[in-house]
């Protein structure tokens, strides 16, 4: 194969991700005062592709990874190029822990006890808010069925 043909295969697939990705269903949830509206990624394909090759995500916008099992879930940044902050959130709506993750790279960030769902916002969005640990999120509730 010659480099363009690859290179513009590899741009319709990233374009065909980024379509499916704007298409992911939509939850409104609440932190309190706050209004999040969180993109759920509740199948392993969109699990999988996350936020990546974002180039920004507006303020009170986020995703909700929706998992199968409850377990000690991590995360990490391949591909992503935003810095987010995950909150591990256990299968009644209740903040485990959160933590900060860079662009780029590849380090496992981890829910602390098992986890049921993972919340990625804009780095520091829960800090600025003095959301932290312990806090239970409203509306988690009505979160489709992970497939």
């Amino acid at each position: 194969m010659n480099k363009m043909f690859v290179g513009a295969l590899c741009g319709l697939v990233l374009s065909a991700a980024a379509m499916a990705q704007s298409s992911l269903p939509v939850l409104e949830l609440s932190a309190g005062m706050y209004r999040i509206e969180a993109e759920v990624a509740a199948n392993d394909q969109h699990r999988q592709v996350g936020l990546m090759n974002r180039k920004t995500m507006p303020a009170q916008r986020g995703m909700l990874f929706v998992f199968p099992q409850e377990r000690t879930h991590c995360m990490w940044m391949r591909n992503t190029l935003i810095p987010l902050s995950v909150a591990f959130i256990d299968a009644e709506g209740y903040i485990i822990n959160i933590e900060n993750m860079q662009p780029q790279t590849e380090d496992n960030h981890c829910a602390k006890v098992p986890a049921r769902y993972a919340l990625e916002m804009n780095e520091g969005w829960f800090a600025q808010r003095g959301i932290k640990p312990g806090f239970r999120l409203q509306g988690i509730d009505k979160a489709p069925r992970p497939q």
